[in-house]
């Protein structure tokens, strides 16, 4: 199905939302928008986002289970739109963040692999004491900076 179709339908279906072509496919709580591209199941995974009404996450392994939940609810609608969601596609995109999620944990002193505090959200390294935060680095160069 062309991604126009799909659009189409899913703007009869959901009235509430909007839906906006985009360069990167990803749901804003605040304005109710879907954004998409040419990738099916990666529309019907950006609206899985907003049917769970997925706003934020605190600490970034919150991330994971809202990723992880908005592709079962892809999987869930692709039947009805005729979209084909693989579990390679699934694994393929999680690994991307377990990837973005590992680079944030590495400690920029030894290279060692930190843990987020739930009061602070900054990393700790077991290694060597270093403390530092990470910016969102989602769509541009991570950053982490060490905190005295």
């Amino acid at each position: 199905m062309k991604i126009e179709r799909l659009v189409a339908k899913l703007v009869d279906d959901f009235p509430k939302l909007k839906f906006e072509k985009s360069d990167v496919a990803h749901w804003s709580p605040s304005d109710e928008i879907v954004s998409y591209t040419d990738d099916a199941a990666k529309l019907l995974h950006e609206l899985g986002h907003a049917l769970l009404e997925h706003r934020d996450f605190v600490q970034d392994i919150e991330l994971i289970h809202l990723e992880r939940d908005a592709w079962e609810k892809a999987r869930e609608l692709a039947p009805k739109y005729g979209v084909k969601i693989t579990d390679d596609i699934i694994e393929t995109a999680l690994d991307d963040y377990r990837d973005w999620l590992h680079a944030r944990s590495l400690c920029p002193g030894c290279g060692q692999t930190g843990v987020q505090s739930r009061e602070t959200l900054a990393y700790s390294c077991l290694n060597c004491d270093a403390r530092w935060t990470a910016n969102d680095a989602r769509t541009r160069s991570l950053r982490r900076r060490k905190i005295k």
